[in-house]
């Protein structure tokens, strides 16, 4: 789907691997990388990705507990990186309206529930989205919600955050109706990087 985007838009595409290791020094260094992998695989390649490309588009999740680790390798190799749990347009302002609903919540008596609907092929359970609308929640809100996980069929991905007081409830969804929205969102991150510095997440670039 990504390389679908990039050659309606009129990029070029330099290369696809499956290793992203494999990919020539000299080229890379030319190139954004958009790594959609697995958590294994970012935590191996993280530092030959800092050290070898112009810039990288992170999607792969399941690293963030060693993500000082990660930054610290982009800003030694001053490779600017743009890292999201999800990079659908559509799911970042669900962050937005979540975070704002929180902040106008907070304080009155408000217990938030997270629930994500997948697909049966999906490895980690929660979603890495579902965990980043929990982390907004207790940062915001001030309280941890319980976060369930259901997959079904093939179901692109569902996400709901809901509050419940003792007078009324308040429920966001986001509903995918394809994976085309993350290969959307990730070409958007990747013309972004031109003349970007830094670390930056996805959602704190588009809600600017």
């Amino acid at each position: 789907m990504i390389e679908g985007v990039l050659k309606r838009r009129g990029i070029e595409l330099a290369c696809a691997s499956e290793d992203v290791c494999a990919v020539p020094v000299e080229l890379a260094k030319e190139c954004v990388v958009i790594d959609f992998t697995t958590p294994e695989a970012f935590r191996a390649n993280y530092k030959s990705i800092a050290a070898n490309f112009k810039a990288a588009v992170i999607g792969t999740t399941g690293w963030y507990d060693i993500s000082e680790e990660v930054f610290d390798a982009f800003r030694q190799a001053q490779t600017p990186l743009i890292w999201a749990s999800n990079f659908s347009i559509g799911v970042n302002a669900f962050f937005a309206a979540v975070e704002r609903a929180c902040e106008v919540l907070k304080g009155n008596g408000y217990t938030p529930h997270v629930e994500e609907i997948h697909h049966i092929h999906k490895l980690d359970a929660p979603s890495g989205t579902a965990k980043s609308i929990g982390a907004i929640i207790e940062q915001t809100l001030g309280e941890r919600p319980e976060i369930g996980a259901q997959r079904i069929g093939e179901v692109p991905g569902t996400h709901i955050a809901e509050f419940k007081s003792d007078v009324d409830k308040l429920v966001f969804t986001h509903e995918a109706f394809s994976r085309q929205g993350f290969a959307e969102g990730a070409v958007a991150a990747a013309l972004m990087t031109e003349g970007l510095e830094g670390i930056h997440e996805f959602k704190d670039l588009i809600l600017k």
